[in-house]
């Protein structure tokens, strides 16, 4: 029988906190594996609108639900220090009972990067920070005392008591598609997430082909750095690429197309009032066509 990937998706932190959690609320009851929000301060063309913090949002999200995943997407070091965000990650593990998930990315040159007045980074520098930033964020994780002096951070004492629900640790899901990034997953991630092809939105098959070549990219990495290691893949569509939704058999094939790319999990943008993500006259369709894909980790 062909397969899917799991469903996940996303609900963006910009509508009212109730109407945040009625959408998380309609996932769960859906029975995707993971509902994620934005990490931003604000997100290009939604900036001028209301936007709110995502800790908060996730620790209301984990008390009005009891099964599904919850997580960020993706938090980075822009605006993040690691010491106390971990604190905040350590904690949210506890309100959600072990279901929170954590992406974690580079971040990209926008608003957030700007927001708290930094000098802007080269591409390389941005790479070498969040290399530093993803490894003690980790470290902290898993340790009730962190010493660590680096480039870009440093921790004195830090304490992370009573730690984690999970363990070792809070699983990360790292955002990748160079190949120090990639290195970075293999050996921090359980899982990975590409949204494609960086800045560009290629069609379907074009977009297809790209992930293809970048799940290859990770085997790759984890080959060199980690062998034998299993690393969950994610694809996730994004907010503006309707083209997949077309019709049942359309999306059939596009998550059909997906697993055969080698990815586990495809993640969806839940439908929304302004017509972005999944049309809401397609969920049906989505959610039926990835229902009994797997069952949700325990």
């Amino acid at each position: 029988m062909t397969t899917v990937p799991r469903l996940s998706c996303l609900v963006l932190p910009d509508n009212d906190p109730a109407e945040f959690l009625a959408r998380v609320r309609d996932a769960e009851q859906a029975g995707v594996r993971t509902v994620w929000t934005y990490d931003h301060l604000s997100w290009r063309d939604l900036a001028d609108g209301p936007w709110f913090g995502t800790v908060p949002l996730l620790a209301a999200a984990a008390g009005a639900t009891s099964t599904v995943r919850i997580g960020a997407q993706v938090a980075t070091p822009n605006f993040r220090h690691p010491v106390p965000f971990a604190k905040e990650v350590m904690t949210l593990d506890h309100v959600a009972a072990g279901r929170l998930d954590l992406g974690v990315g580079a971040g990209a040159e926008d608003a957030d990067a700007r927001v708290l007045g930094q000098t802007p980074l080269s591409r390389k520098e941005r790479a070498d920070r969040f290399e530093e930033w993803a490894t003690l964020l980790a470290t902290l994780l898993e340790q009730d005392r962190t010493d660590f002096r680096g480039t870009y951070y440093g921790a004195r004492d830090a304490r992370m008591i009573p730690g984690c629900v999970q363990t070792p640790r809070v699983p990360l899901t790292v955002a990748a598609t160079g190949p120090r990034s990639m290195r970075l997953a293999a050996l921090l991630g359980s899982s990975w997430v590409t949204y494609g092809p960086y800045r560009q939105t290629p069609a379907p098959q074009e977009w297809l082909a790209a992930i293809a070549e970048q799940n290859r990219n990770l085997d790759t990495a984890i080959a060199a750095v980690a062998p034998g290691k299993q690393v969950r893949r994610i694809a996730q569509v994004a907010l503006d690429e309707t083209r997949p939704f077309r019709d049942a058999d359309t999306y059939r094939r596009f998550a059909e197309d997906v697993a055969a790319a080698g990815f586990d999990e495809l993640t969806v943008h839940w439908p929304r009032p302004d017509g972005r993500g999944v049309p809401a006259a397609a969920l049906d369709v989505v959610v039926a066509t990835h229902s009994g894909a797997g069952q949700p980790p325990a």
